[in-house]
C-alpha cells in the first residue's frame, strides 16, 4: 500500500511537472540542468533552447523590469512547481542518542560496573555465609545489614548515575534546541532585495520563487541560482562551490550563471531567480550529502589540505604575504581550537582525576591489606574453600568504598556548570544585542585585550549628513544658499550625485512625524542625496529620465579603487563620466575645477595643494569625511576603451568637495573609558583620511592630547612593518602596534595584518586577546583571524557574519562591553563553582579515606556520597553559574590566557574551608556521642540500623556545604558574600529546596540513606555547625594572601600548551625532533643562508636565462622550509613570504600563488 501511494505520489509529481511545464514554458528540470552549466557552455545552451534570457524571463511569466506581479496563487502556483527556497535541516540527534553519549564517561562507566557486581553479589548467597570458621572483619564492615539490604547500594548508586546521565542529556538537548532556535532566527532575519510589481522589496529569503528578480549587489550572499540579466561590473568569489579562488567577472553574454552561497564581491546587477532551495547548486550538494554537516567538514577539510589557494577563501587577493595561504588554513583550524577556558578546564580536571584515582587506589589497598593481615596472619585463621565467596564479598565491599572516594574526588559537576554557565549567558546576551554564534567566543570575550573597531557606524551613527561645501571657488561652513550657486553648476552637482549612485540608495520620508527621514542603502550617499534636498532640489525626476538599464558602465566602489564612477550616454551621442570618492584620491585625478561663473578653468598641483591645506584638512580636522564630486566629458568617436581604467580615470573636471559628517554615537566616550578602565585597548582602523580619523578618536576617547601615541596610514604602516624585500616582519610589527591608536586610509590587507600581528606577537608575556568588529565583505579575513570577531547585524554583509562569531543586533560598539562583562562573568561563575565543589571533594575524600582506614569503613555511605555530590555539583552548578554580572567585573584587568582558573585567594578559601569542615567531622566522628548522649555509631554490630551518631555527622557536612555555597558567591576576597543575593533568584530556591530535601531524607530516608531521624535540639545544633561556616569565612578573608606563599595555584595553561597541536605538526612532518630544537640564533643564521643561496640560484638562472620557473620552484620549496623553521622558532609565527614576490619582479599569476608553483 505504502508503494503504492508514493510512486502514485510521484507519477502525479511528474504529470504535474509536465502539465505545468506547459503552462511556465519550462520544466523545474530543464532549468536545474541549466544551471549546472558554466561559462559560455551556458551561453550556447541559452541561445540554442530559449534565444536569450529575455526569453526565459517571459517563459517565466516575469518582467525583466517590473518583477513579478506578487499575488499570492501566483507565488503559490510558483512554490509547489519549482520547490521553496529553503534547505530542510539535518534531524537532530535524539534524546536517546544523547542519553547514549552521556554513558560514555569514564567515572559513570566504573560507577555502573561497581554498582552491578554489588548488586550481583548481595543477590548471591554462598553456602559458606554461616561458617563460623570464616573470619569477619572487626567492626562495621557489615553495618548495613548486607542480607536484607544489600541490593540498596547498589540499586542507589545506579538511580544516582540514571540522575546525573539524564541531567546531562538533557542539558545538551536544549542547548541544541537552543542553538537551532538561533540558526533559524539567523535565518529569518535573512532578506534579500527584489523587485515585484515595478516596487523594490525586501523580502525573507525563504520566500524567494523562480522567476523573481532578485537585486544583486556589492557582499550578498547569493540566496537562489539565476541568471544574470542586467548590471555593472559584477564579480563573484566562487571559492565556496569550486575551490577556484579567483573572482569570477559576471556578463550577460559571456558568463550569466550566478550561484547560490557565492559571494558578491564587486559591482551590481539584477538577475531572475531560476532554481530555488534543494535545486539550486548548494541545495543539490546538501542533498547529497544527507543535508549533513558531518561530511561536508570533513570534505572541508581535506580540500582545505590539497588546495592552499581555496583556503585563501575570502582573502583579498592581492595579498603582501606569501604566507597567506598557510595563514587561512590555521585560521579555519583556530577555530576548531579548544577555547581557553576548556583546555584550562580539563587538565585540572585531569590533575583532580588523578589525585582521586590515588586516593582510591590507597584506600582499597589499605583496607583489603588490614583485613588479610587481621584475618590471616593475626588471627591465623587458614582460608577455607567455602569462604572464598564470602571473603570475595568483602573485597567487592572494599572496592565498592574506593569507588566511592573517586566518585566523590572527580569533580561530574565541572562539564555541567561550564555548559549551564555559557548556555544561560548566551541566552541573556540576546537581550544586550549581542547574537553569539560560537559559544566559546563568549568567554574568550572576557579575555580580551584588545579590540580593533571600524569607525563608521560602529563608533559613529551611521547617518551621514553633509555639513560643509567647497563649490565654486566658495568654502561654505554651512549648507550653502542654492541661489548663491551657478544654475550650470548646479545641474551638475544634481545629476552627478543622482546618476552616479546606487539606485537602490534613497530618502524616504519619516515613519512617524517630527523623526529624520530615513536613509536606505549605502550611507554615505544617502549623505549626498540629502545635500541634494537641502539644496531644494530633487534627485527623483533625473533617475527617471536616465533608469537604471540605460547607465552605459559603471565602475562599482571597491577598496582599491576608493572611487565610484558612471558613464552615461548623451543625446548627440557622446558620453559623459560622472565620479565621486574620497577627495584625496579624486583631486589627484583632476586637472580642471568648475569656477563661480560654472565654467571649468585650469587646475594644476599647487592649486591642489592650496585646496588640501585650505579646505580639506580643516574639514577632516573637524572630523568630517570629505568627498570629492567631479565629471569628464568623452568624444562620441573614437570611443574610449572602457576596460582602460587608468586612462579612463584621469582628466577630470571638479564641482564641487562636501564634508559629511558621521556624528559620533553619543554613549561610545563613556563605553570607551569602561573598556580602557578593564585593561582593553581600543584601535581604530577605518578607511578614511587620517586627520578625519584622528579627530573623531579625540571625540570618543581612543586617544587623549599629550598622549605617547601613533596614528598612521595605511602606507606608512606597510613602509614600517615590511623589510626592504617587501616582507612583512613580526618584530617590526612589535615596534609598532603598542603605541598605535588609529590605522586611517587601511586597506583589508592592513586590517589582517594588523589583526595577526597582534596576535602572533610574543612583545607581551601574555599572548594578546585580540577582538575586532567589522561590516564590510573585505573584513572577511580579519574577522576569521581574530580572537572573537563581531559583525554588524545592520549593517553588515552576509561575508562579515558568516565569518563572525558575534553578531551585534544593533551594530553599537556599548554592546562590545556587555559582551566584555558577560564573559568575565562566566569565567567567575565557573572559578565560584570551582571554590565551592573543591572544597566538597577535599573534605568528603579525606573523611571518607580516613574513616575508612581507621574504622575499616566510611563514615559517609556511598548512597549519601551521590547525594552530596548531586547537589554539588548539579544543583550548585545551576546555582553559581547564573549570577548576573555587575560593572564590578570591569574593574579589573583581564585574566590572560596563562592565568590559572583557581587563583592563590581561592586556594586559601578552599584549603581554608575544608580545616573548619574536617575538625568539626572528626570531631563529632570520635567525640560525638558523648557530647549528644547517643550511642556510638563506630564499630556497630552486624545488621545494625542506621545510628543517629552518623545521621549527624553526614546532616552536619551537608548543612556546612550549603552555607558555603553562600561563601563561594565571592572569590576575590570580598567580605560581604550577601552582596545582591537576591538579583538572582535561582541561586536562592537551589539552597531552600537543597535543604527541604536534606530534612526529607534525614527524617524519611530511612535504610537507603543510611539515616535516622534526628530529635529538634541535634538539628539546630547541625545548623549551627553550618552557620560558623559563614563566620569563618571573614575570619579567612582576613588572612592576606600575599603571607601564604606556600599556596600553589592550579589549572594554569602553559605557554607550550598554547600553540594547537595542529600548528605545529602542520609543517613539521618532515623536520625531526633534533632540529625543533634549534634555537633562535641558530634560526636565524639558517634563514640567512637560505637566502642567500635564493638570491645566487635567482642570479645564476637569469645569467643562463633557464626558465624563470626554475628558480621559482626553488624559492617556493624554501620559503617552505624557512617558514617550518620559523614556525618551531617561538610561538610567534613570523611569516616570510616570497623573496621575489614584490610585483615588480614577478609576473601577477606566479605573485598570487607561490606554493602552487612549488607543488607543480
Amino acid at each position: 500500500m505504502g508503494d503504492m501511494t508514493n510512486s502514485d505520489f510521484y507519477s502525479k509529481n511528474q504529470r504535474n511537472e509536465s502539465s505545468h511545464g506547459g503552462e511556465f514554458g519550462c520544466t523545474m528540470e530543464e532549468l536545474r540542468s541549466l544551471m549546472e552549466l558554466r561559462g559560455t557552455e551556458a551561453v550556447v545552451k541559452i541561445k540554442e533552447t530559449y534565444g536569450d534570457t529575455d526569453a526565459i524571463c517571459r517563459r517565466l511569466k516575469t518582467s525583466p523590469v517590473e518583477g513579478l506581479p506578487g499575488t499570492a496563487p501566483d507565488l503559490e502556483k510558483r512554490k509547489q512547481i519549482f520547490g521553496q527556497n529553503f534547505i530542510p535541516p539535518k534531524k537532530p540527534k535524539t534524546f536517546l542518542q544523547l542519553v547514549w553519549e552521556a554513558l560514555q564517561d569514564v567515572t559513570l562507566i566504573i560507577l555502573e560496573i561497581a554498582a552491578i557486581i554489588s548488586l550481583g553479589l548481595s543477590f548471591y548467597h554462598p553456602p559458606g555465609e554461616n561458617n563460623e570458621g570464616c573470619a569477619t572483619a572487626q567492626g562495621g564492615a557489615e553495618d548495613e545489614g548486607e542480607a536484607e539490604a544489600g541490593w540498596i547500594e547498589g540499586a542507589a548508586i545506579l538511580l544516582s548515575v540514571i540522575c546525573v546521565v539524564l541531567v546531562t542529556a538533557f542539558n545538551d538537548w536544549s542547548k541544541e534546541k537552543q542553538f537551532r532556535g538561533l540558526q533559524s532566527r539567523i535565518e529569518q532575519e535573512q532578506k534579500f532585495t527584489v523587485v515585484r510589481a515595478g516596487q523594490v522589496v525586501q523580502i525573507p529569503v525563504a520566500e524567494i520563487v523562480v522567476g523573481d528578480i532578485a537585486q544583486v549587489k556589492y557582499g550578498d550572499l547569493l540566496p537562489a541560482d539565476g541568471l544574470f540579466i542586467q548590471g555593472n561590473d559584477l564579480k563573484i568569489d566562487e571559492s565556496s562551490l569550486t575551490g577556484e579562488s579567483d573572482q569570477v567577472r559576471k556578463s550577460v553574454d559571456k558568463d550569466p550563471m550566478l550561484l547560490s552561497g557565492t559571494h558578491v564581491m564587486e559591482g551590481s546587477g539584477r538577475m531572475v531567480v531560476t532554481a530555488v532551495g534543494v535545486n539550486s547548486q548548494t541545495g543539490i550538494i546538501f542533498t547529497l550529502l544527507g543535508a549533513g554537516g558531518e561530511e561536508e567538514e570533513k570534505k572541508d577539510k581535506k580540500a582545505k589540505q590539497q588546495d592552499g589557494a581555496a583556503a585563501m577563501e575570502m582573502q583579498p587577493l592581492k595579498s603582501a604575504e606569501g604566507g597567506d595561504a598557510d595563514d587561512k588554513k590555521k585560521a579555519n583550524m583556530h577555530k576548531k581550537e579548544k577555547s581557553v577556558l576548556q583546555g584550562k578546564l580539563t587538565k585540572l580536571a585531569v590533575q583532580i582525576g588523578k589525585a582521586g584515582l590515588v586516593m582510591s587506589a590507597i584506600t582499597v589497598i589499605i583496607l583489603v591489606l588490614y583485613f588479610t593481615v587481621d584475618t590471616f596472619v593475626v588471627n591465623k585463621k587458614p582460608w577455607l574453600p567455602e569462604c572464598t565467596p564470602v571473603y570475595v564479598q568483602y573485597f567487592v565491599k572494599f572496592f565498592i568504598i574506593g569507588v566511592t572516594v573517586l566518585v566523590v574526588a572527580v569533580p561530574e559537576g565541572l562539564p555541567l556548570a561550564v555548559t549551564i554557565s555559557l548556555a544561560y549567558s548566551v541566552k541573556k546576551m540576546m537581550k544586550d544585542n549581542n547574537l553569539v554564534r560560537h559559544l566559546d567566543a563568549c568567554e574568550t570575550m572576557g579575555n580580551a585585550t584588545a579590540i580593533c573597531s571600524d569607525k563608521t557606524g560602529t563608533l559613529t551613527t551611521n547617518r551621514m549628513t553633509v555639513v560643509q561645501a567647497y563649490v565654486g571657488d566658495v568654502h561654505y561652513k554651512e549648507i550653502p544658499d542654492p541661489s548663491s550657486i551657478n544654475a550650470k553648476t548646479m545641474e551638475l552637482l544634481v545629476h552627478a550625485i543622482a546618476i552616479n549612485s546606487a539606485y537602490t540608495t534613497k530618502i524616504l520620508p519619516p515613519e512617524k512625524e517630527g523623526a529624520l527621514p530615513r536613509q536606505v542603502g549605502n550611507k554615505t550617499e544617502c549623505g549626498l542625496l540629502g545635500f541634494v534636498l537641502d539644496l531644494k532640489q530633487d534627485y527623483e525626476p533625473v533617475r527617471a529620465r536616465m533608469p537604471e538599464e540605460k547607465l552605459y558602465k559603471v565602475y562599482t566602489f571597491n577598496s582599491v579603487r576608493k572611487s565610484m564612477s558612471t558613464v552615461i550616454k548623451l543625446p548627440d551621442e557622446s558620453f559623459r563620466m560622472y565620479s565621486k570618492g574620497a577627495s584625496e584620491i579624486v583631486l589627484k585625478k583632476c586637472c580642471k575645477i568648475l569656477s563661480g561663473a560654472g565654467e571649468p578653468r585650469v587646475f594644476r598641483p599647487r592649486d591642489r595643494d592650496e585646496m588640501v591645506k585650505k579646505v580639506i584638512e580643516p574639514m577632516a580636522c573637524d572630523g568630517l569625511r570629505t568627498i570629492c564630486v567631479a565629471y569628464r566629458d568623452f568624444p562620441s568617436s573614437p570611443e574610449p576603451d572602457w576596460d582602460n581604467e587608468n586612462d579612463i580615470l584621469n582628466e577630470l573636471t571638479c564641482i564641487c568637495v562636501v564634508g559629511i559628517e558621521d556624528p559620533v554615537r553619543p554613549e561610545v566616550p563613556e563605553a570607551i573609558r569602561k573598556c580602557q578602565r578593564a585593561g582593553i585597548t581600543v584601535r581604530m582602523v577605518t578607511g578614511d583620511n587620517i586627520n578625519t580619523a584622528r579627530a573623531i578618536a579625540i571625540k570618543c576617547g581612543i586617544i587623549h592630547p599629550g598622549e605617547d601615541f601613533l596614528c598612521l596610514e595605511g602606507k606608512e604602516f606597510n613602509r614600517r612593518i615590511r623589510n626592504e624585500k617587501g616582507e612583512i616582519e613580526q618584530e617590526r610589527i612589535d615596534k609598532i602596534w603598542p603605541k598605535l591608536r588609529v590605522l586611517a586610509r587601511s586597506s583589508p590587507t592592513d586590517k589582517h595584518t594588523l589583526v595577526k600581528g597582534i596576535i602572533d606577537s610574543t612583545h607581551t608575556e601574555q599572548r594578546q586577546v585580540v577582538a575586532v568588529t567589522g561590516d564590510g565583505t573585505n573584513d572577511g579575513p580579519a574577522l576569521k583571524k581574530a580572537d572573537v570577531g563581531f559583525a554588524m547585524g545592520i549593517a553588515g554583509t552576509d561575508v562579515a557574519k558568516e565569518a563572525s562569531d558575534i553578531i551585534l543586533t544593533d551594530d553599537n560598539f556599548s554592546s562590545i562591553v556587555k559582551a566584555v562583562m558577560w564573559g568575565r562573568n562566566v569565567y567567575d561563575s565557573i572559578s565560584k563553582f570551582l571554590q565551592f565543589q573543591l572544597t566538597v571533594n577535599v573534605v568528603a575524600v579525606i573523611v571518607a579515606f580516613t574513616g575508612a582506614c581507621i574504622t575499616q569503613d566510611s563514615p559517609l555511605k556511598a548512597v549519601q556520597m551521590l547525594w552530596v555530590n548531586l547537589i554539588m555539583d548539579t544543583f550548585a552548578s545551576l546555582a553559581l553559574a547564573t549570577e548576573p554580572p555587575t560593572e564590578t567585573l570591569l574593574l579589573r584587568k583581564p585574566y590572560g590566557r596563562n592565568k590559572p582558573l583557581i587563583s592563590r585567594t581561592m586556594m586559601k578559601n578552599i584549603l581554608g574551608h575544608a580545616v573548619y569542615q574536617l575538625t568539626l567531622i572528626f570531631t563529632l566522628l570520635f567525640v560525638g556521642e558523648k557530647m549528644f548522649q547517643i550511642d556510638s555509631g563506630r564499630n556497630a554490630p552486624l545488621h545494625s540500623p542506621p545510628s543517629e551518631h552518623y545521621t549527624i555527622i553526614f546532616n552536619t557536612f551537608v548543612m556546612m556545604q550549603l552555607f558555603n555555597e553562600i561563601n563561594a558567591r565571592k572569590i576575590h576576597g570580598e567580605r560581604n558574600v550577601f552582596d545582591g543575593i537576591f538579583r538572582n533568584p535561582i541561586f536562592c530556591t537551589i539552597v531552600l529546596g537543597t535543604f527541604a530535601i536534606q530534612i526529607v531524607i534525614v527524617q524519611f530516608g530511612g535504610k537507603p540513606f543510611s539515616c535516622s531521624p534526628l530529635q529538634l535540639d541535634q538539628w539546630m545544633w547541625c545548623i549551627f555547625i553550618g552557620l560558623g561556616e559563614l563566620v569563618w569565612g571573614q575570619v579567612i578573608a582576613t588572612i592576606p594572601t600575599s603571607r601564604l606563599k606556600f599556596l600553589k595555584e592550579a589549572g594554569r595553561l602553559t605557554q607550550k600548551e598554547e600553540i594547537p597541536e595542529e600548528e605545529l605538526n602542520e609543517d613539521v612532518e618532515e623536520i625531526d625532533h633534533a632540529e625543533r630544537e634549534l634555537r633562535r640564533g641558530q634560526i636565524l643564521w639558517f634563514r640567512g643562508l637560505n637566502r642567500i643561496q635564493t638570491q645566487i640560484e635567482v642570479v645564476n638562472t637569469f645569467k643562463s636565462g633557464a626558465s624563470f620557473q626554475g628558480a621559482l620552484r626553488r624559492q617556493s620549496s624554501v620559503t617552505s622550509q624557512s617558514q617550518d623553521v620559523a614556525n618551531l622558532s617561538s610561538p610567534s609565527r613570523v611569516s616570510l613570504s616570497n623573496a621575489l614576490s614584490s610585483p615588480t619582479s614577478l609576473p601577477p599569476a606566479a605573485a598570487g600563488h607561490p606554493r602552487r608553483e612549488g607543488v607543480s
